[in-house]
Formats: C-alpha cells, sequence, structure tokens
C-alpha cells in the first residue's frame, strides 16, 4: 500500500511536555508539514516519526534534472521516480530544513533532541535478490549483481563494489607473478653463490651485535637466514617490480575504460554533481542563493602547517619504534634464553612488526574518531569552507588518507631505506642517546627485515583486523536487539492497537540496526586504498603481497555486502559518476610504487653490490672462467675487517677473544682508517644510475600504457555522439518543424 511507504524515519526520546527539547522537536516537524511532508508517529521506549515527501517536490526534480524532450511530461510522472532518488531527496531536505530558531536537523542530533535518521530497509524484491545472491558467504567466488546494489544502495556504493570487483580481478594477474617471482627465488634456495658462501663461512668471526657481554659469531650461524633473503633478492625481483609498475597503470586505465562503459549504462556520463545540488537547494527553498567559492590562502598555510605537524607526530611514532629495536636488540641478545639470545635481531624484528601493527590500530582509532567528527562538519570548520559535500569530502579524504599512509609506512620507509645506513661502525657507532646502538643489517642484506615487516602487517591486518570488522558490527547489533526486546514486551501490554500497527515492527527492527553515517563508505575505500599502497609500493621486497590482497578482497567484497545488508540501516543512496577522488590518490600511489620498488632495488637490494662486484671485481674480469659462477667471493668482498683494540672503551669482549686482533662487519671500509674504499663509491654510483634508469622507463611505460589504452572505449564515446546528435535533432524539430 502506498500509504504505508514511508522515505524516512527520525527517532527521538520521549521528553517532558514542554521541555526545550520538546518544542525545538515540535518546529521542525511543523517545518516539514509546511513542506506539505506526511509524518506519521509511532510511541514505542523511544518517538518514531515516519516520514513521506509529497509528490510535487519529485515532480519538480525531475522537470528541473531530466533532458529538455521529457518536461513535457505531466504531473504524475513521480510516481517513476527510484526508491534511491527518493530517499536522496527526502534526506537533503531533511537535511537543509531550517527551523525558526536558525537550526537544522545536525544541529538538533546534537542537541540531542533527534537521535537517529535513516531510511528504511523494506521487504522488498530487490533485497531478497541482494541477500540471496550478494550478502552471504555461499556465493563468495559469484559475480556480483552491480546493477541490484546501483538501484537499492545507490551509484556511489554500486562503483564503490564495482571498482573493487575489477581490482581483486586483477589481482589474480599481479598474484600469479608474485608467485612465479617467488618459486624462481625458492629454486635457488640452497643453490645461490652468495648464500653458499654464508654457509660454509665457518672461519669468518664477525663482530658482536651488542657491547655489553655479546659473543663474536660465525658468519656460517645465519645460513638459513641467508637463503632466505636470497629467496626474495635476485634477479625475478627486479622483473617483478617492473611487472608491477606497468600493472597497477593498467589496472587504472582498464578501470576507467571500466566505469565509462558501467555510467554510461546508467545515464550518468554527462551528469553534473553541482547542477543536481544546486537543483535540491532550489526544489528545498526557492528563495535560496548558491554559495559563491571562496579561496583564501591564509586558511590554505594554516591548513598544511597543521597537516606537516600531524606527519612529525607520525614520524616521531615511527622513531619510537625505531628506539625499540635499538634496545629490543641490546636486551635479547644479552637474554639467560639461549634460543632468545641467539636470534635476537629476527625477534627484535617480529615484535618490532606487532607493536607497529598496534600502532596502526590506536592510530586508526583516532582516525575514524576525527572521522566522526568529520561526518558533523567539525573538522577545521573555522579554517575550510567547502562549497559543495563533494568539496568537503575530498578535502577529508586527503588529509585522513595522508594520516594513515604515514602511519603505515613511516616504519617500513626507515626499514627499507635507512635500517644500518646510519648506525656507523665498529669503534664509531651511532647511539640513541649515546648507550643503545642501532641495528645492523645481516651480512645478507637488510630486505628480509622488510618482508618480514610486511609480510607480519598485512597477516595480522588481514585476520584479526577484518574479524573485528565483521564481529564488532555482529556483537553490537545483537545486543541493541537484548536491550530493546524486554522494554518493548512491557509497554505492549496496554497499547494492544499501537502494537497492531505494521510499521511498528519495521521501524524498531531498522532502529535496531547499527548506525551508519555519510562517511561510512569512506571507511571501506580506505582500507582497500591501504592495502593497495602495500601491494605495489613495496612489492619488491615482499612479492606475496598481491596474493594475500586477493585473497583479502574476495572475503572483503561479501563481509561488507553482509555488513550493510544484515548489520548496519539502510545508507543514504548517493549518485556518483567515477569513484572521486580515489583515483588521483590512486595514481599517486602508483607514481610512488615506481619510486618505492626502484629504491628498494637499488639501496635495500643487493642486486646493485652483487652486479658491481661480477662485472668489476670478480674472478670473472680478470680471467676467462667460463664455468665459474661470477659472485665467487662476493661475501668476502662485501665484509670489512676491525682491529679488536679499536673498540670504544666502554665494550665488553669476552675473555675468549682477547688475543684476536682482527674482526669483520658489512661495510666497504678501508682496514686502516675506516673511510669508505674505492668500491663503496662504484656501488653509490650504480645504485644512483639503476634508481635513475628504473624510474625513467617504468614511467615511460606507465605513460605509454596510459596512452595505448584509451579511458574512454569508442563504443561508448559514439554512443554519447549519436545521442548529442539525436537530441540536437529534436531540438531543431521544435524551432524549426516545417522544414525538419
Amino acid at each position: 500500500q502506498n500509504e504505508e511507504k514511508w522515505d524516512f524515519v527520525l527517532v527521538s526520546d520521549i521528553h517532558e511536555m514542554g521541555s526545550e527539547k520538546e518544542i525545538k522537536r515540535k518546529k521542525f516537524l511543523d517545518e516539514l508539514s509546511k513542506k506539505g511532508f506526511t509524518i506519521k508517529k509511532i510511541e514505542d521506549t523511544k518517538l518514531f516519526y515516519g516520514v513521506r515527501a509529497p509528490p510535487h517536490i519529485f515532480w519538480k526534480y525531475q522537470c528541473l534534472l531530466t533532458n529538455p524532450n521529457s518536461r513535457q511530461q505531466n504531473s504524475s510522472t513521480y510516481q517513476d521516480v527510484p526508491v534511491t532518488t527518493r530517499i536522496r531527496v527526502v534526506h537533503f531536505i531533511l537535511q537543509n530544513t531550517v527551523t525558526s530558531d536558525l537550526e537544522k536537523l545536525h544541529d538538533l542530533m546534537k542537541k540531542k533532541v533527534f537521535e537517529a535518521a535513516f531510511p528504511l530497509h523494506k521487504k522488498e524484491e530487490i533485497r531478497e535478490i541482494l541477500k540471496k545472491k550478494w550478502a552471504r558467504w555461499r556465493v563468495l567466488f559469484k559475480e556480483q549483481p552491480i546493477e541490484q546494489i546501483r538501484c537499492y544502495f545507490g551509484e556511489k556504493v554500486a562503483l564503490y563494489f564495482a571498482w573493487l570487483g575489477w581490482y581483486t580481478y586483477l589481482l589474480i594477474f599481479a598474484a600469479v607473478a608474485g608467485l612465479a617471482t617467488v618459486a624462481a627465488g625458492a629454486t635457488v634456495f640452497s643453490s645461490s653463490q652468495v648464500s653458499k658462501e654464508i654457509c660454509d663461512a665457518n672461519n669468518t668471526i664477525m663482530c658482536p651485535l651488542c657491547d655489553q657481554n655479546c659473543s663474536f659469531w660465525l658468519l656460517s650461524d645465519t645460513c638459513t637466514y641467508a637463503k632466505v633473503t636470497h629467496m626474495i633478492d635476485n634477479e625475478a625481483t627486479v622483473v617483478f617490480a617492473m611487472f608491477m609498475a606497468i600493472w597497477a597503470t593498467v589496472f587504472l586505465e582498464l578501470w576507467k575504460r571500466e566505469r565509462a562503459n558501467v555510467v554510461t549504462s546508467w545515464n550518468l556520463y554527462g551528469w553534473d554533481e553541482e547542477e543536481e545540488e544546486l537543483a535540491l537547494q532550489l526544489i528545498n527553498n526557492p528563495q535560496h542563493e548558491p554559495r559563491l567559492y571562496q579561496h583564501s590562502y591564509l586558511r590554505s598555510t594554516i591548513v598544511l602547517i597543521l597537516a606537516l605537524l600531524m606527519i612529525m607526530v607520525l614520524i616521531g611514532i615511527a622513531h619510537a619504534l625505531v628506539i625499540y629495536r635499538a634496545v629490543a636488540v641490546a636486551v635479547f641478545t644479552q637474554s639467560d634464553t639461549s634460543l632468545l639470545s641467539k636470534h635476537a635481531d629476527i625477534v627484535a624484528v617480529m615484535t618490532g612488526a606487532v607493536l607497529h601493527y598496534l600502532t596502526i590500530i590506536i592510530m586508526t582509532k583516532v582516525g575514524r574518531h576525527t572521522a566522526c567528527l568529520a561526518a558533523h562538519w567539525a573538522l577545521f570548520p573555522f579554517l575550510e569552507k567547502p562549497r559543495t559535500f563533494s568539496q568537503r569530502e575530498n578535502s577529508f579524504t586527503v588529509k585522513i588518507f595522508l594520516f594513515q599512509f604515514f602511519t603505515h609506512f613511516s616504519s617500513l620507509i626507515y626499514i627499507a631505506f635507512f635500517l644500518g645506513r646510519v648506525n656507523g661502525h665498529p669503534g664509531h657507532y651511532v647511539r640513541i642517546a649515546g648507550h643503545w646502538r642501532l641495528e645492523e643489517c645481516h651480512p645478507s642484506g637488510c630486505i628480509t627485515d622488510l618482508f618480514i615487516q610486511m609480510a607480519v602487517i598485512m597477516v595480522l591486518k588481514q585476520t584479526i583486523s577484518n574479524i573485528m570488522e565483521y564481529l564488532i558490527p555482529w556483537i553490537s547489533h545483537q545486543l541493541r536487539k537484548k536491550k530493546k526486546h524486554p522494554q518493548r514486551r512491557s509497554l505492549m501490554l496496554g497499547e494492544e492497537e499501537e502494537a497492531e500497527d505494521p510499521c511498528k515492527r519495521q521501524w524498531l527492527n531498522n532502529y535496531e540496526l547499527n548506525e551508519v553515517n555519510v562517511f561510512s563508505l569512506f571507511n571501506e575505500y580506505l582500507e582497500i586504498v591501504i592495502q593497495y599502497s602495500f601491494t605495489t609500493i613495496f612489492v619488491a621486497a615482499f612479492p606475496l603481497a598481491p596474493l594475500l590482497a586477493l585473497i583479502n578482497n574476495v572475503i572483503e567484497i561479501h563481509m561488507d555486502a553482509i555488513k550493510m545488508m544484515r548489520l548496519r540501516r539502510r545508507m543514504v543512496p548517493r549518485k556518483a559518476k567515477d569513484i572521486g577522488i580515489w583515483l588521483q590518490v590512486l595514481e599517486a600511489i602508483g607514481i610512488l610504487a615506481v619510486i618505492g620498488n626502484g629504491l628498494v632495488i637499488a639501496i635495500t637490494s643487493d642486486f646493485i653490490p652483487v652486479q658491481v662486484y661480477k662485472y668489476m671485481y670478480s674472478p670473472c674480469t680478470r680471467e676467462n672462467h667460463t664455468s665459474m659462477d661470477c659472485s665467487t667471493g662476493y661475501i668476502n668482498n662485501s665484509l670489512s675487517v676491525f682491529q679488536i683494540q679499536d673498540f670504544e672503551p666502554h665494550t665488553k669482549v669476552l675473555p675468549e677473544f682477547k688475543g684476536e686482533r682482527i674482526k669483520e662487519y658489512r661495510d666497504y671500509r678501508n682496514a686502516d682508517d675506516y673511510t669508505y674504499t674505492v668500491q663503496f663509491w662504484h656501488i653509490f654510483a650504480a645504485r644512483l644510475a639503476f634508481l635513475i634508469l628504473f624510474e625513467h622507463v617504468a614511467l615511460c611505460v606507465k605513460l605509454i600504457a596510459a596512452w595505448y589504452i584509451p579511458d574512454v572505449p569508442q563504443r561508448v564515446k559514439n554512443k554519447i555522439l549519436t545521442g548529442k546528435h539525436e537530441n540536437l535533432r529534436n531540438e531543431l524539430r521544435w524551432v524549426i518543424p516545417w522544414k525538419v
């Protein structure tokens, strides 16, 4: 029955008659009544107000925003307005209705006059289709019903799932390439010449890892660690890094084509968000004057300074993790537990990664709290004055993404580019507070530390975080239901007629669901875009990242669907013709991926030092050894010697090594004065040359791929062209009908 179809429900506490809140509530409802809204009241433990907009509002909407040919329609066309459009228009009017006290709905909600305002999940055919074909675990590998998602949640949500599905599909190719890279590395797990030399180095004694009571150690003790390192760090990694740079570009270009196909099929290709917002403002208030664009260099400068301060705080947190690792290595190496002292560096890396994950969780909570404030327009309100909701959302997206990006990557940047390069050398170590030595790289390189850090964070995020992401809304929903039921039964005893109202059960069921806000979809985007950053930026150090992302996304799609359909209130549908500023964010990440992977191979990896050794210092350069591996002797060549008597005064050397004169450490330094050797500068020049070459080649390939793959398919262009031609021809008939 049409009489029982309600567009929105407002929820309020039961206030005393004549109280300030009750008066404010009545004023707001009176304003809605003046606009022709039908309002139905149901009383339970809360007051529920069903709101239905009058037909003329939707007729105005169609007249303002449909093409000129359709404006000849009669006044009954409002009946054909989709439910998503009804909800969107009513939501806009509710949010922009002003009382005589100059208060809007969000002001009244802040003052607890109203507790909630939401559209309804209704028992309709399309909802049952989505619950059967989308929001359940049994259809994990089935294609998403994007058209039905659009018809129920609107274009913005549908585009999110279309983008996520497309990204997940293309991750298959990246995951296969990553597995192939790991498989190629596994073939050299035991046969790598560099690993063999470390495993056979039974007489190579290395400098101690700490200052107090730490023993010298044999290089061969780290045989397994070296094998794992060279399984990751090999020639295949370079090819994979180049592949991922191209993949990131191809993914975005193909997505642009897919988006063009999708929005054209929805007749939204030429849709203008600004025009729609202006139309809604005029429908709500015919006397409305447009808010003009504003820009202040002073405000922008203050926002920039605040953003830089925020980034400095996050870098400070990364420094705290560095201090933890330095202290942990010193403490673990002196532990009475032999297993802990023997593998102190690995334990420090693992616990540091877990601590980094906990930091991410805490800072994410801080970010979400900020998101809630922003949802009530409280993020920098005195500094930024965005004209439209879209501008406000874009500004918010950039800030929170930067916040999350530095939270996730500041520690990884240190491990990738600074670990083992700023720690000094034996006899002259760089120390924290003059006491704890900074960590050193393993003789086979630092890339395994980066591998471990990324593996721990991605695995924890995709297990614990996803489980909590589902469990918390589910538990919250169950608690709300249990809290509600007993009170409702006690109230129903003397109110039989009200209890029979068919709307009451439906409204209560929707009220018991978890709340959503205008930025609920933002959190889903943010999670996947951060994952995309892990999948591309440092993927050279962790080739399994695309595989983990693929597994996560297959689950994520249906977990989000279940949350939206079964655990959360219905989101307000919003129109959109693209994924907004997230596309620019993804393109920026693609450029960072080229730079990041180039730096990982040039600086973190041992690829360049090995190549320099092969072609400039190995036995192959002096003699024609066709049967010899040219990396033979690399490990010995990469170690420098140190005189024990040159240790700092407070360094304690165990008694059994007092007679020894020379020990070794990883670096390219002269034995007499510990200055850098000529080979160090050769390697430095080769790293720089490779970085420039890699980034220029990768960026050129990205540009060629972007040019080669058109953003908009020819079929879509031709359809738009034909449509414009047909519209102009129809216009011409109205102007000079006797000549056409």
